[in-house]
């Protein structure tokens, strides 16, 4: 079964996931390291816990979330996987980091994109894909049905939902996807999200004030 370990990386507070199983392996997803000692804190407990990573993915493309993605690309070789919806969001980036004072090396483009559905695997883990655009144009969570766990990017908060007043951000969307999608998940789903403290499901139905 698989085993998630955050890191909260650069100015934004973002948090940075290593979901790993039994074999091995591992999945790094949004990989927001900006300085060094971000970049260390997660190659180290790779190198600690003896992991392979093999998948590189990013939930959504704003630049809090892709700011390691050139970083993991250098470290073991590995290209992300996205929605191609978000590819105009992860070139946006290059023109902008800059005036907000980040040093952006720009992101390698994915091999193979993630479609709206389906799963991915690594070791003996499989996350299935759930499209909840709102925050972004085409934003993915992934969630691992054996653990009853959700990386979910900045779609469902503690007590919050993503900020939906950028580029391809829609409330009315948002909320859509909130309440006919990740609801549709257990209660007792954990949901480890893009910023802030892990959640689950049911307590959200129950006290979250934008839903």
């Amino acid at each position: 079964m698989a085993t998630i370990q955050s890191f909260e990386n650069n100015p934004y507070q973002e948090n940075t996931y290593l979901l790993f199983d039994e074999t091995g392996e591992c999945a790094i997803i949004d990989p927001g390291m900006y300085t060094a000692a971000e970049q260390n804190a997660v190659v180290d407990f790779i190198q600690e816990n003896k992991l392979t990573p093999v998948l590189l993915l990013n939930t959504h493309c704003h630049i809090d979330h892709v700011l390691g993605n050139k970083f993991i690309f250098d470290q073991f070789g590995l290209k992300p996987r996205f929605h191609i919806g978000e590819s105009d969001t992860l070139a946006a980036v290059v023109a902008y980091a800059p005036a907000m004072g980040f040093r952006y090396d720009a992101s390698p483009l994915p091999d193979e994109y993630l479609p709206e559905t389906g799963a991915v695997k690594f070791g003996n883990t499989e996350l299935q894909l759930i499209f909840a655009p709102g925050h972004s144009p085409a934003h993915l969570c992934f969630y691992d049905k054996t653990a009853n766990i959700l990386t979910g990017g900045d779609v469902l908060f503690r007590n919050s939902i993503g900020r939906t007043d950028l580029p391809g951000g829609n409330f009315s969307t948002l909320v859509k996807n909130i309440e006919e999608k990740l609801f549709a998940l257990p209660d007792d789903c954990t949901v480890y999200p893009g910023h802030g403290p892990e959640t689950t499901i049911g307590y959200e139905k129950q006290t979250n004030p934008y839903l």
